[in-house]
């Protein structure tokens, strides 16, 4: 699902997790007890603070409890943003 979004990508291993790179690391994923991780970089998170309201974030990152609908069409958004903004700063 999040591939579809950035069909150029490359799937590669970063930091131990499983990352989407493109001339740069486009997001990180990672599996918690409680949550999803989802690492966007601090403006994959910025840009969408008000859709992300209801989920715990930091700087650069979010957490999709398992308590909750993930939001597959918030986090397709995201990532293909991080694809333009890695085009743009190329």
């Amino acid at each position: 699902m999040i591939k579809e979004s950035a069909p150029k990508s490359e799937e590669r291993i970063r930091y131990g997790m499983p990352t989407l790179y493109q001339k740069e690391n486009l997001v990180h994923f990672a599996a918690n007890k409680k949550h999803i991780r989802f690492y966007p970089s601090p403006s994959g998170v910025e840009n969408f603070k008000k859709e992300l309201a209801d989920y715990k974030t930091s700087k650069g990152a979010i957490q999709f409890p398992y308590t909750k609908t993930i939001p597959y069409d918030l986090i397709k958004k995201i990532t293909q943003f991080r694809v333009k903004k890695s085009k743009i700063n190329s």
